[in-house]
Order: structure tokens, then sequence, then C-alpha cells
């Protein structure tokens, strides 16, 4: 995720700039036949363009809003998972380490942490049993228990689970403090499911292709409604007005998915990272800690 101001309108021509070659050409093309070659028929009545233009302009606002609200909604659940973290391991000190099994808590706790780096890795469609944050927070034998399981956060979550009832046939976890930890879980679920929700539903195809046709269709037009009027200026007013319409809809594109390794994406390595650290600190780790991210050279945050 961008997390500076650096940028430049180079940068965003070098973007899209096959995009803006294409306006700046069409601009071109409209002053090279009628004021040229005089082409005079080839001029365009502006007011049925306006009415066009406007129309794209709500379409391709519409899309990048509903673009937003799944990014947002991604954020607000990694807010949900770094809040249920810290209390499913608050839990687990306060609950069991009084008790003499603060080796069990411990195990809990970075299995936990586990979970967080498998999910991160799953949503970026990476592969998890080659990330070292996953690895190095999985037991040997829990990552065999798993391994070749269909949904591997799922399997992860049924292990606590297990050995949290197994607590509680032994009398070391009374019914409501197992039941205070089923909650967690569950909670860790709906934020999984709607991580999940979010990925594997794309935002309708339609409004993509509609959307990039009526701008590309747009560029062409509209250089001939003021040609007469602009003369060479037609040219950059072409590449500003429609450059406008297309980084809209861009930004709507890329944010649909907020879970890539694309700079719009969410620091989603960056927040598992702090998960881990909070969760170790709990169990008493001070020394070795791994390093918080930090935003690179571009001001990106991943």
């Amino acid at each position: 995720m961008m997390v500076s101001n650096r940028g430049s309108i180079w940068r965003l021509l070098e973007w899209q700039k096959n995009n803006a070659l294409m306006m700046a050409g069409t601009g071109l093309l409209a002053v090279v036949l009628v004021k040229v070659l005089g082409l005079g028929f080839l001029v365009l009545p502006a007011t049925p363009l306006a009415v066009v233009g406007g129309a794209i302009g709500i379409f391709v606002s519409f899309r990048t809003n509903s673009a937003y609200d799944r990014w947002w909604e991604g954020r607000k659940l990694w807010g949900r998972m770094i809040n249920t973290s810290r209390h499913f391991a608050s839990q687990a000190a306060a609950y069991l380490e009084p008790k003499g099994h603060g080796a069990l808590a411990r195990r809990l706790t970075l299995r936990h942490a586990a979970y967080v780096h498998a999910l991160r890795a799953l949503l970026r469609q990476q592969d998890p049993y080659t990330d070292g944050e996953f690895i190095g927070a999985l037991p040997p034998e829990d990552l065999e228990q798993v391994r070749g399981r269909s949904n591997l956060t799922h399997a992860l979550l049924e292990l606590q689970l297990r050995d949290l009832t197994r607590l509680n046939d032994d009398g070391v976890l009374d019914d409501r403090r197992l039941q205070s930890f089923d909650e967690s879980l569950r909670h860790l679920l709906d934020i999984q499911g709607g991580c999940e929700r979010i990925k594997k539903t794309p935002f309708p195809r339609g409004y993509v292709f509609i959307a990039d046709r009526l701008i590309v269709y747009f560029s062409w037009l509209f250089p001939f409604a003021l040609v007469q009027d602009l003369g060479w200026f037609v040219i950059p007013m072409n590449l500003l007005v429609c450059m406008a319409f297309m980084l809209i809809s861009e930004a709507g594109r890329v944010l649909e998915d907020p879970f890539t390794l694309f700079w719009n994406g969410l620091p989603l390595m960056a927040i598992s990272r702090m998960i881990e650290v909070n969760l170790r600190e709990v169990t008493g780790e001070r020394d070795g800690l791994p390093e918080m991210k930090r935003p690179d050279i571009h001001g990106i945050l991943m």
C-alpha cells in the first residue's frame, strides 16, 4: 500500500502510457483532418458529447466507489484480525500460565501467528509452505498434520479447538473460558470467510468492459467536437479529459482486490508481522523479535 504522497504526473502517464499515447494521437488526428486537410464535415456538435461525458463520469465513479468499498472492507476485516489475535494471545496467557501450562499457551499463541501468516499468503496466492514466516511459527508436528488439507487456515483453527477442548476435558479450562476461546475462534473464521469472499468474488466483468470501451470511443470522438475552437490545444485537452476518466476507472480496477502485491494492496505482510511481534511479546519474548516492516524508498508498505 502506498503510504506516502510521493508521485508525479509523469509516473501516472508512464503507468498508462499506451492509453495516453492513444488519446494524444486521436487529438492529433482531429487536428490533421480538420485543420490541416480542411475536412470540416468531420466536426461534431459538442452538446451530445458533453452528455455522454457526464454519463461516463458517473459510470466510472460508481465503479470506483464500489471497488473502494471492497478495499475498505478488507482493511476492516484485518483490523478485526489484529484485535482478535491480541485478545486470543491474552486469553491463552491469562487462562493457562497461572495453572502451569505456559508451554501450551505459547504453542497456541505461535500457532495463531502461523495462522495469520498462512491467511496472508493464501490471500496473495502465495504458497504458505515456502513462506519463512509461516514455517518459522508453526511446530513441525503441526505442519505435518495440516499438510495436504484443502483449507489450511481452517485446519489450523481446528487444531486450536482440539487442544482447547482437551484442556476442558482435563479440567484445566472451565466451560466459561472454553466458550470464550470458542468465541474468539468463531470471530477468526468470520474474518477469514469475509476475506475469502472478497478474494473469490471478482467485480462483474461487464462493468470493466463497458467502462473501458466507452472511454476509448469517447476519446476518438471528443477531439472532433473541440478542434474547431481549440486547434492544436485539443491534443492536451483530450489527454486531460479522457485520461481523467481512464485513471478513475483504473483506480477502481486496482482497488477491487485489496489483497494483491500491487502498490494499492493492503500491507498484509506489515500487519501479519506486527501481529506476530505482539503475540510473541505476550509469551514473554523480548529479544530476537522479527523487525517491523517499513515503507520502501517509493513509499510502498507491503
